[in-house]
């Protein structure tokens, strides 16, 4: 399998810092939060980081021994976006914002961007979720002819319930990436989401096992893999049945003991349950 972590992880650490640690540690690839290129800002816009800041990054991958697996955290401390937004105006906005997160994705030598941002997609007053599916298909399939000329995918996230209410299960994800009808769009799963659903995880990853291209390893208790209850072996056991080839990338929200600790213990953890799994 391809490891790699999720680089907010580390919150302020210098990215040369950071990454070396994450490398050291056995992880192959960095999954970027655009908003971690705009230290200390609450509001960002990823028009405003220049080429050189761009190419710095992606040298600083290079040099650690990583590959950029691509972006999540889309829409985070942005403002101004929404998918699902029954406003036409707001809709273009965001298709446009789309296609230059597609280019900054291209630019840091990524080639997937996982759709989260449950902040920015979640129903509005009086908005269907029938409704809320058609708007951010036509967001969406809008942005598909950037994706396709950078060679890039949209992987869209399904969220449990704690999250938000779109989206909700892998079933949902599948059914908006026909809608949007483009190979370049597809589907995430993330362990945590995925153990809201009404079905195991390992049967989750096998009933959409034609749609997935990206993976987010994490507990339900928001910390890493092997630090919770989960168990991850029927999980791999899954994703090799289905011959998964994509990057499992961690991916937490609590950040104790350490962000060091929790990139040793996940790598650790994950190791020892591929090598069980066979």
């Amino acid at each position: 399998m391809k490891y790699a972590i999720c680089n907010e992880t580390f919150g302020d650490q210098p990215f040369t810092e950071a990454w070396a640690v994450a490398r050291d540690l056995g992880y192959t690839g960095i999954e970027i939060a655009p908003f971690t290129l705009f230290p200390g800002a609450e509001v960002v816009d990823v028009r405003d980081v220049p080429a050189a800041q761009r190419a710095e990054v992606k040298q600083q991958a290079s040099d650690a021994g990583l590959e950029v697996v691509g972006l999540h955290w889309l829409l985070a401390k942005t403002e101004g976006f929404y998918l699902t937004s029954p406003e036409a105006a707001v809709r273009t906005k965001t298709t446009e914002y789309f296609k230059a997160l597609a280019q900054l994705c291209a630019d840091l030598g990524g080639t997937v961007l996982v759709l989260g941002s449950p902040p920015q997609r979640n129903l509005l007053p009086g908005v269907t979720y029938e409704e809320a599916e058609q708007y951010a298909a036509e967001v969406l399939r809008a942005a598909m002819p950037t994706f396709s000329d950078l060679g890039l995918t949209l992987a869209l996230e399904p969220l449990g319930p704690a999250e938000g209410d779109f989206l909700p299960t892998a079933e949902k994800g599948i059914r908006l990436a026909e809608m949007i009808d483009s190979p370049h769009c597809k589907l995430h799963l993330d362990v945590k989401a995925m153990s809201s659903e009404s079905k195991p995880v390992a049967d989750v990853i096998r009933t959409s096992r034609d749609w997935m291209v990206h993976f987010h390893a994490n507990d339900p208790n928001l910390l890493g893999p092997g630090m919770g209850d989960m168990d991850f072996e029927p999980i791999f056991a899954a994703l090799k049945e289905v011959e998964y080839d994509g990057w499992v990338s961690v991916e937490v929200f609590k950040y104790e003991p350490s962000p060091a600790e929790i990139a040793k213990l996940s790598m650790e953890y994950m190791k020892k349950t591929e090598a069980e799994v066979g």
